[in-house]
């Protein structure tokens, strides 16, 4: 896989506009065409670009609304045919990093895809489309603006569909589920009288929290018992493919939840160059991430990535998801829906541990070591509550004597203001301290003398190894990982070195902080690390030789602090 690029989904919305008004939409009131001085065309053509001068390349690419079928033929058969020769033009790429290449997508409410059959046919664009089951509902929750029925001709324009792939998926709400035996009947009415492959069909679970009181969301025992029904009907049947695959796939572990942080894989852009996090969170400030005609792909990711998980710390997590054994599969839910519900936990968890189980997807062996990793990435702060540490990677060092001083927790010690504070490893410390320096601070290292003779053969050539992380984050293009970004590197040689007392040297790290105070972070705490140049160099020979290691410590391992450098009041005035 090339290790300079990042892959990411990318929802398109050429246009706001709908020629529907379903009852339950996530957009409400959104569903009009937003003035810009934008094509749509334009728009997507110049994110593309500008993600790719990012090293970041949208490999899946969906087109999604409002409506995207209320486009005028000529717009809509452009940006299909800019899509599709995207696909060709980048197949090897794809195919290299593990990627299928696709066909243009388009998600859909069918009312007009009569409109663009021709080049629906011409492209061999997939289409994913909404039908509500029992079909009687349909007419009711899903109407035009004008309030007229939409079944028959979403059910003619099926019928259009020949060398193309559609499939269909319901959302289910209490007042479809009270009909459960006709939404039964109406899947084989279906299977049987139309071009559907009702094996590739899913369900969605609806939730309330913009359906105005018409609609109801389904509690959890009664989710399961959809579920238990669905196969009681269509195990063993021509149709036991789709009850035991696609229709719930939603909630297993391929979708869209099964990341730790799904702000850095998923992303919605609109006509007028805003992005959000996707369909749940369109509109909404919490999941804005920035417009992509004026801001930097850096500033964009970043913000993904951090707005994701100021949502998912919202509320605080659940004790029953930490001591999960499908926490590796789950990651606790959609923040969106989360916070919607006002729920520490996924809002169709007996749902999906009852589909884990059905499919035999196994419970976790080592829940200890993932919930670890979970907590570190998402929830640093619980670490400390629950007194979590990183199992797998203990068991390394225990096993290594060489990892002991890098990871040793009573080597360096940072003096603040009076205030005496012992280093550990930031990536296995249980807690977070974070400095307020000024200017004006007293902020002094202390290395113990001995440190310095470890792991070096040579102990005159080797050096204190000083490294400053701005607390903003970028992508880096030899990983396409976000990480903080890379301030200062600073080398102090042993013979430079001045000696505290028979145990300890110390270095006064002020005039480091000021000479960089134009390069920190405001809004996130910065950090400074420390280590020596054998036991850094080492620490590269372990990563380099050994794949566990590599990957439990990935980030710099090394012992740490986090600062803020409060403005001069006085001077700024």
């Amino acid at each position: 896989m090339d290790q300079d690029l990042r892959f990411i989904h990318l929802l398109y919305v050429p246009t706001m506009a709908c020629n529907m008004a379903c009852k339950y939409c996530y957009l409400e009131d959104e569903t009009k065409d937003i003035k810009c001085n934008y094509k749509a065309l334009d728009t997507l053509k110049y994110a593309i670009d500008k993600f790719k001068s990012s090293n970041v390349i949208p490999f899946n690419i969906s087109l999604h609304g409002g409506e995207v079928t209320v486009l005028s033929k000529e717009e809509f058969h452009d940006i299909i045919e800019f899509i599709s020769n995207y696909y060709n033009s980048n197949k090897e790429l794809f195919i290299r990093n593990g990627f299928k290449v696709l066909k243009p997508h388009i998600k859909t409410n069918i009312l007009e895809l009569d409109k663009h059959i021709d080049t629906i046919r011409e492209f061999e664009v997939t289409v994913s489309g909404s039908l509500d089951l029992p079909l009687r509902l349909h007419n009711i929750y899903r109407v035009t603006k004008g309030g007229a029925k939409t079944l028959d001709r979403i059910l003619d324009n099926i019928k259009l569909i020949d060398n193309t792939h559609i499939k269909v998926s319901s959302t289910i709400f209490k007042e479809h589920f009270k009909y459960i035996d006709e939404i039964v009947d109406d899947i084989k009415y279906l299977d049987e009288n139309t071009k559907l492959d009702m094996n590739d069909f899913n369900f969605m679970i609806g939730f309330d929290y913009n359906s105005n009181g018409i609609l109801h969301a389904l509690d959890e025992d009664e989710m399961v018992e959809f579920f238990d029904y669905m196969h009681k009907k269509f195990d063993g049947t021509n149709l036991d493919k789709g009850v035991n695959g696609a229709w719930f796939n939603e909630f297993g572990p391929d979708y869209c939840t099964n990341c730790d942080n799904c702000g850095d894989k998923f992303f919605l852009l609109e006509k007028n160059g805003d992005i959000y996090s996707c369909v749940r969170g369109q509109k909404n400030k919490d999941y804005y991430y920035g417009n992509i005609y004026k801001d930097e792909v850096s500033d964009i990711l970043r913000n993904a990535h951090n707005k994701i998980m100021i949502n998912h710390n919202k509320i605080p997590m659940s004790d029953e998801c930490l001591n999960c054994k499908y926490l590796y599969v789950c990651k606790t839910g959609c923040p969106f829906v989360k916070n919607t519900y006002m729920t520490n936990k996924s809002y169709t968890c007996k749902l999906q541990q009852k589909l884990y189980e059905s499919r035999h997807i196994e419970e976790d062996p080592e829940p200890e070591i993932f919930r670890y990793h979970y907590l570190n990435v998402m929830h640093p702060d619980l670490l400390d509550k629950y007194g979590i540490k990183n199992k797998e990677l203990i068991d390394l060092i225990n096993k290594d004597a060489n990892l002991k001083y890098i990871y040793d927790d009573n080597t360096f010690k940072v003096i603040c203001d009076g205030e005496e504070y012992p280093l550990e490893s930031q990536i296995l410390k249980n807690k977070r301290d974070i400095l307020y320096l000024t200017e004006e601070s007293e902020f002094v290292v202390k290395v113990r003398k001995s440190l310095l003779d470890e792991l070096s053969e040579y102990p005159e050539n080797n050096s204190l190894t000083i490294i400053l992380l701005s607390g903003d984050s970028i992508v880096y293009g030899d990983e396409g990982r976000l990480k903080q970004r890379h301030i200062m590197t600073h080398q102090i040689y042993k013979g430079s070195l001045s000696t505290l007392d028979d145990e300890y040297y110390s270095v006064d790290l002020m005039p480091l902080i000021k000479l960089y105070k134009k390069e920190y972070s405001k809004e996130f705490p910065n950090n400074i690390l420390f280590t020596t140049n054998d036991l850094r160099n080492y620490h590269y020979f372990k990563q380099k030789n050994n794949a566990y290691y590599h990957i439990n410590a990935i980030n710099l391992p090394f012992q740490n602090i986090e600062f803020y450098l409060l403005e001069d009041v006085e001077n700024d005035q």
